[in-house]
């Protein structure tokens, strides 16, 4: 029987090495309804014995909880894992899902600081800027970024939902390791612009909601029905009214693929986005979302599933046929300004 570890690639030119599947850790705490504490911190120590090394948070998930949560988790396994944070995105504590943006140096520094705070860690190995302020020239944001490179504070900077200009903009003041943008069978905008340019770059891609926050595997159809009042999918356009239904039908080769193999269907889209990797001649290390170890056993598990061309082409045209915007304000979004 084979290693259950997953294998290890290069985030990005020059970034660190990591295990080809991350872990988003956001609706651990934030987002996506109520958890088992206990169950999440050890889908955390699960993930790690499984290979996975990028741990994905940021400062608005939870207005900074998030980050407390995994700290303990990442400080008791510093020199072993990878630790992604973000900053960028202003919350208001009233509207929890009403945001501002703020890239200006000033906001810069002070976010770091309160991040490293939170986490209690003295570096950052990997810090994004989660979503673009038009208004603040990226260079200047991208400039105050570097400058905590130099003072030790983060090791590699990445970015996130930028455009493929925005992209080797940044990259030319300081070098970037990774891209964050949604990927997935469903979301498919990067490709045009993004995905290229950052091959180009040797920048690495890590897709967030890789199984569409759920819906791709299966777990839910209708939101607005299934869901609890606090999950924030229920505010998604995809998953709710007419569009829900209309999307749930596009899973049917999906699940013949994943019935033909043995396999589930998150991890049919999870080998979909792997595959992008060699298809595409660039480093993509998605980081599906999960507090079940179970699911953290399913996901490494796709790291394992190669789809032939028969099963690639039933895949192809369904993101073209899904319903509704990925976000109800896409001008958050790479795609609203590419």
């Amino acid at each position: 029987m084979g290693s259950e570890k997953i294998d290890t690639v290069e985030l990005g030119t020059g970034g660190p090495r990591v295990g080809v599947q991350g872990l988003g850790c956001m609706g651990m705490s934030w987002a996506y309804g109520p958890t088992d504490a206990d169950e999440a911190r050890a889908t955390l120590e699960r993930a790690l014995e499984l290979g996975v090394t990028l741990y994905d948070t940021a400062d608005v998930y939870g207005a900074g909880e998030n980050e407390k949560f995994i700290a303990p988790f990442i400080r008791a396994h510093r020199d072993e894992v990878v630790l992604a944070t973000k900053f960028a995105l202003v919350s208001n504590p009233d509207q929890p899902y009403t945001r501002a943006i703020r890239n200006d140096r000033a906001y810069v520094r002070q976010a770091v600081e309160a991040s490293l705070r939170r986490l209690g860690v003295d570096v950052i190995d990997l810090y994004y800027m989660h979503r673009r302020d038009v208004n603040v020239p990226i260079e200047e944001s991208v400039g105050a970024m570097a400058e905590l490179v130099t003072e030790g504070k983060v090791r590699h900077l990445g970015l996130s939902e930028v455009t493929a200009s925005e992209l080797r903009a940044a990259h030319a003041v300081h070098p970037i390791a990774a891209v964050q943008s949604e990927w997935s069978l469903f979301s498919r905008d990067i490709e045009q612009g993004v995905v290229p340019a950052a091959a180009g770059l040797g920048v690495a891609l890590v897709p967030y909601s890789p199984l569409g926050r759920g819906f791709l595997t299966g777990s839910f159809v209708h939101a607005d029905r299934e869901l609890g009042e606090d999950d924030f999918r229920r505010r998604q356009p995809r998953f709710t009214g007419d569009n829900a239904a209309a999307n749930a039908a596009l899973l049917e080769p999906v699940r013949k693929i994943a019935d033909a193999h043995g396999a589930t269907l998150g991890q049919v889209a999870l080998a979909w986005v792997h595959h992008q990797a060699a298809a595409r001649g660039l480093t993509v290390v998605p980081i599906p979302g999960t507090s079940k170890r179970r699911r953290i056993e399913e996901n490494t598990g796709a790291t394992r599933l190669a789809l032939g061309e028969q099963a690639l082409a039933l895949l192809e045209p369904i993101a073209g046929r899904v319903a509704g915007d990925r976000y109800a304000d896409m001008t958050f979004t790479s795609a609203g300004r590419e």
